[in-house]
């Protein structure tokens, strides 16, 4: 037996040796790192701003960082789209922004994007620091180090640009379109698409997205709705350079901008710091009224747009060249075709895009800016493609073109619909250029002679000496008055002698002097706003001739409806889609009507202006806005003409229902009460919204000479539960079909938990009115004595009911308006509907089908 005592050190000797060994042996000792050029040997090398490097191999993206926390800014966008407006993931997107730093800590590098919304200008480190500590920063993303040569690094940025930056997944969960989610398997970035120059880089990435239950609106356009694809954009942006000056804002300068707060300013004091956005402009002569600019602003048309689009595109886009020669510049604003090789997203480019969609939609004008000044550094628009048809189906409804031998469209260079629509894609293209140098929607210009390109116009028709509709100054051409003005605020430059802030307040003192106003969408959009000159698609100074002007109008072109306003060869039931926007055509300028009930005008105005305060529309006005609001429902206004209800068919195979078209209860058929129902709905729910209401309630009760909400109701039941229309049974059952919007609508009202008390109480008082008036009148024809029983029942069990347990009616919702109108709550219950339509057609003509096979 081997002694014990010999194997002790035996056994240490081996463990030591083992020992050694193990601290010798790489896996034990971390690995040096490799240098830059060891690294990216033989790979593809793109220098610039940070130079990329391309693993084909490996299917790699290697970044190198050249030095540690210098700010820069980070965008992501979409290069290729879903072509879904509803969905919104649209070809060009700008997505976040951010300015970001890379940040080493070992062999991991962070890209961490500053908390710069809180800043202490002007103050002290310590102050600064303490105010920087207090609000989190974010990051980004976090890298691996892979290679370093000195300060310089190597990371792989391959999962940083593979992935959802976009945020498409929860896009396509907001939209109802269900769950999907990035199949890596399937996604990869595009090497071709990877570019650096001196000032940015572009990184990109197919990814493909997944999903076992896809929602109607992908599998509309997607070619495969269970696995699409769509690319996203990273672009890399070197911050400007110093000696940009940025501007105050000022609520009527018609500039939107950064803001932040300041957390060193004086106690007293704002600490809100506003600022505009624009684009950097100087002036090679300071000292000159009008001078040449160090460095022209320059927009560029996307090749892909057609002609005559194209040229009309770029002339509507030339406007603004007269609103910066006003301000001074000459020379200072020009706009060319963008080069073939050129990239839409390059941040070296402002680009005017054209962008389709298989539903027409928004345009937008949106811009990369400096968050930190406000200074633009690439404006951004995106024009729906389809918009320009719809200007010319309003055209082709209004003007009924073709007959008389002119069936097959219009003469070649004499088609008064195309020249409408290109009026409109003029004016179209300057409003979003005007967002992308800064500007706000104004849309109070259509009261000021249309001193804007901001507001939305509605096309502009009138009635000539002979009767007949014409369209010749549909819209206007140029930038407006206001765009001048905003223009030299943003961009203008102090005469010499004369301070900035002198010179911003003479700008604003100016427009004042011209009675322009600017009022932009928070005071213009909501159903219940206030300001009477803020809207959107409205015409004219006076509201209440403007919807007279529409309603002749409408009615003009309604007795002239007929097989005229399509071209031959096309199904006759596609006449409805020139008929929609036709009967509708005064929906705007009802909503602008409407805002004179319990309207205040008022600015955006600041202390020490010497400006007065807001002031309530007049009594008398008030009551006449209501008597036009109340005569768009009466019967006459309301029916179709005989055109219609005798011509428009069920829809044939291949054209299914859609959401531009009215929904109905008569099935396949085209449903002649639907249109009014929907019309007088929207109406009436505008004249009682629950804060328009409130405020009629409370304007009466400081001035007993202004209508009140009881005389709202009194004289809204009176107008429409009048004695039935005699002798024409169409018009009796429209008169009973408003009457039913009007009951549905005030207890809609009276049941919304939000609505004012004192509304609630005075509608339940309106609608026991109206039940003891139908109690005394029970003696009618029986379609009439049927229809009064039925309401008398409706209003006395919602007045018996709890109010928890009362539903408002169903109503016709309105097809889309401006320029997609619905919510997506309604176009998704609007496509519900038309796939049922649809379904149901396709099931009968299967059915024809199968029994001509089985009789053949």
């Amino acid at each position: 037996m081997r002694p014990v005592a010999r194997l002790v050190p035996t056994a240490c000797l081996t463990f030591c040796a083992i020992l050694l060994l193990c601290l010798a042996s790489p896996i034990a000792v971390a690995q040096k790192l490799p240098s830059i050029e060891e690294k990216t040997r033989g790979l593809d090398r793109h220098e610039g701003f940070f130079h990329v490097y391309w693993d084909g191999d490996e299917g790699k993206v290697l970044l190198e960082v050249p030095q540690m926390e210098v700010d820069f800014l980070y965008v992501e966008s979409l290069s290729h789209g879903l072509g879904s407006n509803d969905i919104g993931l649209d070809r060009g997107q700008l997505g976040d922004r951010w300015i970001v730093r890379f940040e080493r800590y070992g062999r991991k590098v962070l890209l961490v994007a500053p908390n710069i919304d809180y800043r202490a200008d002007g103050a002290g480190p310590a102050e600064a620091r303490s105010v920087q500590e207090a609000f989190a920063e974010g990051v980004v993303f976090g890298f691996s180090v892979v290679a370093e040569s000195g300060t310089r690094v190597l990371i792989d940025a391959t999962d940083f640009v593979v992935r959802d930056a976009h945020g498409v997944v929860q896009r396509l969960k907001a939209t109802g379109q269900g769950t999907f989610s990035l199949d890596a398997g399937r996604s990869a970035p595009v090497a071709r698409a990877l570019k650096s120059f001196p000032r940015n880089t572009e990184l990109e990435a197919r990814l493909t997205f997944t999903s076992d239950e896809p929602g109607n609106f992908v599998r509309d356009v997607a070619a495969v709705p269970s696995s699409f694809s769509v690319r996203v954009r990273h672009s890399l942006i070197e911050l400007p350079e110093p000696g940009f000056v940025p501007r105050a804002f000022h609520p009527r300068s018609g500039f939107f901008g950064p803001e932040y707060s300041n957390y060193s300013a004086p106690i007293g004091e704002d600490m809100s710091v506003r600022l505009i956005a624009r684009h950097r402009l100087e002036k090679k002569d300071p000292s000159a009224a009008v001078s040449d600019a160090v460095e022209p602003i320059v927009y560029y048309l996307d090749p892909g747009t057609p002609e005559p689009v194209r040229s009309a595109l770029l002339e509507g886009a030339r406007w603004w060249g007269e609103a910066f020669e006003a301000a001074g510049f000459r020379n200072a604003y020009r706009v060319e075709m963008l080069p073939e090789d050129a990239d839409p997203l390059d941040v070296r480019y402002n680009v005017i895009q054209w962008v389709h969609r298989a539903t027409r939609g928004w345009s937008y004008g949106d811009a990369v800016t400096d968050p930190r000044t406000g200074e633009i550094i690439k404006g951004h628009v995106s024009l729906g493609s389809l918009r320009v048809r719809q200007d010319y189906l309003l055209a082709e409804g209004l003007l009924a073109p073709y007959g008389n031998g002119s069936e097959q469209g219009p003469p070649a260079g004499n088609d008064p619909m195309l020249a409408m629509a290109l009026a409109r894609i003029r004016q179209l293209s300057a409003h979003e250029i005007g967002h992308t140098i800064g500007l706000a929607h104004n849309f109070a210009a259509s009261v000021s002679s249309r001193s804007s390109v901001m507001d939305y116009p509605a096309p502009l028709a009138r009635l000539n000496d002979a009767g007949d509709v014409v369209l010749t100054d549909a819209y206007a051409a140029g930038v407006g008055e206001w765009d001048k003005l905003a223009v030299r605020y943003g961009y203008g430059v102090p005469p010499p002698g004369q301070t900035e802030k002198e010179f911003l307040e003479e700008v604003l003192a100016e427009a004042r002097a011209k009675e322009i106003e600017f009022v932009t969408d928070v005071d213009a959009r909501p159903p219940g706003a206030v300001h009477p000159d803020a809207n959107l698609w409205d015409n004219g100074e006076d509201m209440i001739a403007s919807l007279e002007n529409e309603m002749v109008v409408r009615s003009v072109a309604l007795h002239r409806f007929g097989e005229n306003v399509i071209r031959a060869g096309r199904p006759l039931a596609t006449m409805e889609e020139v008929l929609v926007p036709l009967y509708l055509r005064h929906r705007y300028q009802i909503e602008a009507t409407v805002k004179l009930l319990g309207g205040m005008r008022y600015g955006y105005f600041e202390r020490g202006e010497g400006l007065g305060s807001p002031t309530t529309v007049a009594g008398d006005v008030q009551r006449a806005a209501l008597s036009a609001m109340l005569a768009a429902l009466q019967p006459a206004e309301l029916r179709l003409p005989e055109s219609v209800l005798r011509e428009i068919p069920p829809r044939p195979y291949g054209w299914p229902h859609n959401r531009e078209l009215f929904l109905g209860n008569t099935g396949l058929s085209f449903d002649p009460y639907a249109p009014a129902e929907a019309l007088a709905t929207h109406l009436i729910s505008l004249l009682v919204n629950a804060e328009r209401a409130s405020r009629l309630v409370y304007q009466n009760d400081f001035d007993a000479t202004m209508p009140s909400l009881d005389e709202v109701f009194r004289t809204l039941v009176s107008t429409v539960f009048s004695e039935p229309v005699p002798g024409d049974a169409y018009d009796a059952e429209l008169q009973r079909t408003v009457q039913r919007v009007v009951v549905d609508v005030l207890e809609g009202l009276a049941a919304d938990p939000e609505t004012a008390r004192s509304v609630t109480a005075r509608t339940e008082g309106a609608l026991r009115e109206l039940r003891d008036w139908l109690s005394q009148r029970p003696d009618a024809d029986r379609e009439t004595a049927q229809h009064r029983t039925a309401v008398l029942g409706q209003i006395n069990r919602f007045l018996s009911r709890d109010r928890s347990e009362v539903t408002r009616g169903q109503a016709t919702e309105m097809p889309p308006g401006s320029p997609i109108g619905a919510g997506l709550d309604d176009v998704r219950k609007r496509l519900d509907r038309s796939r049922q339509l649809f379904v149901a057609l396709r099931s009968r003509a299967d059915e024809c089908a199968w029994g001509w096979r089985a009789s053949e």
